[in-house]
């Protein structure tokens, strides 16, 4: 392996373990883990000629023997769509109800829903969600108190963005959708030659005063959501149905994410040093 490379990897799997290490996952089950996603990888995106990669050549590239191939290979990971399906629906609901003028009130805010009617939260869930029960919808919104039910019934909307405040392994699995999202684009600019970049920048400075932070915290944070809610909007309007004259039309999944982050200087200085 490079250098470069090596580091790189150091450094990114360091937050990584920090975590794992956190939720008591040892690193066996790690190793377990990573296996099975060296396997599937190397099977579904290293083919010859087009073709899913066979079981002989898994083993080459990974450097898996054949019998541990074989064994990760009928015991697959659960498939994104299985993991990502609630959080979706939930978050096209809220994104739905932020943008939607037929859910706001006379100033242009979201406003509370009766549970049934014509502009209720159960027209919301319906137009917005495809066919996932609006029980189901409100009962995970209630759960991760993106949404408070009034004594009246009424539904008010609390948060703009669906973030699980409850239950560690949720926020977890968001962690692991975002995190490779952001490793497939820097792959695709490293390695899709030819091919438009997508977009990754950050705006970093290495020496700020903490005392900043809270207001550098709050303006990011509102600055963001705008951007956010204007691509929603956008992605909104074209995320529609393929045509009858093209019903085969190839698909995609597409967004663009913004985080914060810090660290303490005094972190940076001891990295990778025993304590």
């Amino acid at each position: 392996m490079k250098p470069s490379v090596s580091h790189a990897v150091a450094r990114l799997l360091r937050p990584l373990f920090r975590l794992l290490l956190r939720q008591g996952i040892s690193f066996r089950t790690f190793e377990e883990i990573a296996k099975r996603a060296y396997v599937d990888v190397a099977l579904h995106g290293f083919g010859l000629d087009g073709k899913k990669s066979s079981i002989s050549r898994v083993s080459i590239l990974s450097g898996l023997t054949r019998k541990e191939v074989q064994r990760l290979v009928e015991e697959p990971l659960p498939s994104d769509a299985e993991l990502d399906a609630r959080h979706n629906r939930a978050a096209r609901v809220l994104s739905a109800w932020v943008r939607d003028a037929d859910f706001h009130d006379a100033h242009g805010a979201p406003r509370a829903l009766e549970t049934q009617g014509e502009r209720s939260f159960d027209t919301l869930v319906k137009r917005h969600s495809g066919d996932m029960p609006t029980r189901a919808v409100l009962d995970e919104l209630l759960r991760v108190d993106a949404v408070y039910q009034r004594l009246d019934g009424r539904v008010e909307l609390q948060t703009r963005a669906y973030v699980p405040q409850k239950g560690a392994a949720e926020k977890v699995g968001i962690l692991g959708a975002d995190v490779a999202y952001l490793i497939d684009t820097i792959d695709h600019n490293l390695s899709q030659v030819g091919q438009p970049p997508r977009f990754q920048r950050k705006v970093m400075y290495h020496s700020m005063p903490m005392a900043a932070l809270p207001a550098f915290r709050a303006l990011s944070a509102t600055q963001a959501q705008a951007l956010l809610e204007k691509l929603d909007r956008w992605l909104a309007e074209h995320d529609v149905a393929n045509p009858d004259k093209t019903p085969h039309a190839a698909r995609a999944r597409v967004g663009m994410g913004i985080y914060y982050f810090e660290e303490s200087l005094d972190s940076t200085r001891h990295e990778g040093k025993a304590k």
